[in-house]
């Protein structure tokens, strides 16, 4: 057993990982109904097509949680289940996931699919901000 103040130092570094992965920002998970309302945004809007059952999917939510994090009120970052919600990738022809679709003012301009690095996300972000 540790002794009493290794062990109050333990809890207190446990206590503040906890706190930070609470804090975090993370890509909200929006529906078919609130696509629409989304485009309205003048921003980039980051949208991940995704599903629980794909593997490369959840290899990139941890990249896309972060990019919601470090583009908070700069840019959306949304995530769509598409087993869920089949009506938006019908209409944007997705066919393969992970699908990481970029739009500008209401207007599709980026369409980036598989597993990539944060770079590739975070570039393509980029280059539609205040543009």
């Amino acid at each position: 057993m540790l002794p009493c103040r290794q062990r109050q130092i333990t809890n207190s570094i446990q206590f503040h990982i906890q706190l930070k992965l609470i804090l975090m920002t993370t890509a909200a998970h929006i529906q078919d109904s609130e696509f629409d309302e989304l485009l309205t945004y003048e921003g980039p809007v980051v949208v991940d097509c995704t599903a629980t059952w794909c593997g490369p999917c959840r290899a990139i939510s941890p990249l896309i949680d972060k990019l919601a994090e470090e583009y908070e009120g700069r840019a959306k970052v949304v995530k769509i289940d598409i087993e869920n919600n089949p009506d938006t990738p019908k209409k944007y022809s997705i066919r393969s996931i992970p699908a990481v679709l970029i739009f500008k003012s209401g207007e599709l301009v980026e369409h980036m699919v598989g597993s990539k690095p944060y770079e590739e996300f975070s570039g393509a972000v980029d280059k539609y901000l205040d543009t």
